[in-house]
């Protein structure tokens, strides 16, 4: 390519940038691409397939694409009630389990949703790749932000060093729930080791009660809370280190490591007498209905695995026939390698904008504020991003607790599946699925994965 065409096209590339994170305006992209030689008509198209655009200069409402439901739903429409009210914007929410799919029709169809809530950052690092994100550090006070927001977060919300996602609602997933009731009445001790964990496994099974509730159904996503088991496993089986080389796949699928972690999962999801049902059950039951096992009455299971947003599951289901500490609770994942104890993974829920207008941008602004995260922690279910959010805040001793042992963790890592590309993570859920269904499968569901894997990062 001649210099001066290589030139132009840096020069176009960067004036794409700047009009898809907002920096520069529609009229101002035109003359700047025009003066570059570009028909009026040719710099127009390039505008029809560019990313965010902006709207209307007084917006009056704000669409908001999540994955939230139920109770989360819910408690997400009392935190913007305050917002509507002083600003008269109304939010209105679209809630998916399919975010990707819905996300990826929408944005082909030139109908992006104003905001969207993604559950991982890896997809949010693909969309500014492609230049469908605006970015926030234009119009939040990046001084602000950096005093109450750790840098790790921080760093996770952002591409080429600028800010395009605010971490908004974290998730503890070193958490085991179980009933202090029960295990008081059954003269259970809570285990501190992964051996004292399987112990405790087998000495309910053997009395004829089964010691675990697992569901991994949840639609176009099922398997996620399997992998969530697997990564927080390998992070306290091998350690961040090893950790982080598999995320970024400089270690294959199918190293040792890797599968040991799967193997242990295993000793769970195929224990004898574990898991009433199992396999079939596993697969057919969704994680939300399973959390309830634990604390029926009577209960049909002892003990459940998943991320601290559990609480919500647990308080939403039984209403006032709970108390927080005394019906339900949580003992942390417990310490498998002494090296690497106390360690967690966890998860957040992703603001992003994909539309350049104020109703936006003052939502964007409230929703990163303490007050505004305030209003859901109150509720239960949500653990904070904001440090400034107050302590007492917290509903109970239990959401306290998690929210203190995210704090104080000795290492975290966000989890493993959210951190990869799409189509690894896709094959992630599907490739448990196999596993649960059947063990003697691991070698072929890894090997899968890994060619999946190789394609995915090459590109």
């Amino acid at each position: 390519m001649p210099i001066y065409e290589r030139q132009q096209r840096e020069e176009l590339d960067q004036l794409v940038e700047g009009y898809t994170n907002g920096s520069l305006s529609r009229r101002a992209f035109l003359q700047r691409a025009t003066a570059l030689g570009l028909s009026l008509s040719f710099a127009g198209s390039i505008l029809a397939a560019c990313g965010p655009s902006s709207s209307p200069s007084n917006p009056t409402s704000v669409d908001v694409l999540n994955v939230w439901s139920g109770p989360e739903q819910e408690s997400f429409k009392a935190v913007v009630k305050p917002f509507t009210d002083q600003s008269g914007i109304t939010v209105k929410l679209e809630s998916t389990r399919d975010l990707n799919a819905t996300l990826t029709t929408r944005i082909q169809g030139r109908n992006p949703p104003d905001i969207a809530i993604l559950p991982n950052p890896g997809k949010m690092q693909q969309l500014a790749a492609q230049g469908h994100l605006i970015s926030l550090d234009n119009f939040l006070d990046m001084g602000q932000i950096q005093s109450q927001y750790s840098q790790g977060w921080i760093d996770l919300g952002s591409y080429n060093n600028k800010l395009y996602a605010l971490f908004y609602k974290a998730a503890n997933k070193g958490t085991v729930w179980y009933s202090p009731k029960q295990f008081q009445a059954n003269n259970y001790q809570i285990p501190k080791t992964w051996d004292e964990m399987i112990a405790l496994s087998d000495s309910i099974a053997t009395s004829g009660k089964f010691p675990w509730a697992m569901g991994v159904s949840s639609g176009s996503a099922s398997g996620w809370p399997a992998t969530d088991w697997i990564a927080e496993i390998y992070l306290n089986t091998s350690g961040p280190d090893l950790y982080d080389q598999w995320v970024a796949h400089k270690i294959s699928w199918t190293d040792d490591s890797i599968k040991n972690a799967w193997k242990m999962f295993g000793q769970i999801a195929g224990g004898k007498h574990y898991i009433n049902g199992a396999p079939q059950s596993i697969l057919a039951t969704g994680f939300q209905e399973a959390s309830y096992k634990p604390f029926d009455t009577p209960p049909t299971a002892y003990m459940y695995y998943l991320g601290d947003f559990t609480e919500t599951f647990i308080k939403d289901q039984f209403k006032d026939k709970v108390v927080a500490g005394t019906d339900f609770d949580f003992f942390p994942f417990p310490t498998i390698n002494q090296q690497f104890a106390n360690s967690l993974t966890g998860g957040a829920d992703v603001v992003t904008a994909l539309t350049n207008n104020s109703a936006v941008k003052q939502l964007v602004q409230y929703m990163a504020t303490p007050a505004a995260q305030a209003i859901w922690v109150k509720r239960g279910g949500f653990t904070a991003t904001n440090k400034s959010v107050d302590a007492s805040s917290y509903p109970d001793q239990v959401a306290a607790k998690s929210a203190s042992s995210l704090a104080s963790a000795a290492h975290f890592r966000f989890g493993a599946g959210d951190l990869m590309p799409s189509q690894v993570q896709n094959a992630f859920w599907a490739g448990v699925l196999k596993f649960i269904g059947d063990q003697s499968q691991l070698d072929s569901v890894l090997g899968e994965i890994e060619g999946i894997a190789q394609q995915a990062y090459t590109g």
